[in-house]
C-alpha cells in the first residue's frame, strides 16, 4: 500500500487505521480488498472527503491519496510529506506538527 498525503490547512484531525486493504478513516471503513490489479476507482466516487484523487491497484499494491490536515506554519515534514509505503496493520502514523510520525 502506498498512501500519498496532500497537506491542507485545517483545524480538524485525521485518524487512520489499516487492516490489510481495509482503511478506517475517522471512523468510516472503506474496504478495497476486491479492487483488482490495474483497476481504478475515480476521484470523487468514494464517499470520503479525506480521500482525494483516484484509488488504484498497481502491481498488486493499493495506491491512494489522503488529505493531511495541519495548522498554521507546518514543519517541512508536514508541508511536504513523503508517501507512506507499506504501513503495518494498525494505526497509520502520520507526520505531525512536531515532525514526529
Amino acid at each position: 500500500m502506498q498512501i500519498s498525503l496532500s497537506p491542507q490547512r485545517r483545524d480538524d484531525g485525521l485518524a487512520i487505521h489499516k487492516m490489510g486493504d481495509i482503511l478506517t478513516v475517522n471512523g468510516a471503513t472503506f474496504d478495497f480488498t476486491n479492487l483488482p490489479d490495474g483497476a481504478t476507482i475515480p476521484a470523487g466516487e468514494i464517499p470520503c472527503a479525506w480521500i482525494v484523487g483516484p484509488v488504484e491497484r498497481v502491481s498488486g499494491s493499493l495506491h491512494l491519496t489522503l488529505i493531511l490536515p495541519h495548522g498554521p506554519a507546518p514543519l517541512p515534514s508536514v508541508a511536504f510529506p513523503e508517501p507512506i509505503i507499506d504501513p503495518p496493520d494498525g494505526i497509520v502514523l502520520l507526520p505531525t506538527a512536531t515532525g514526529e510520525a
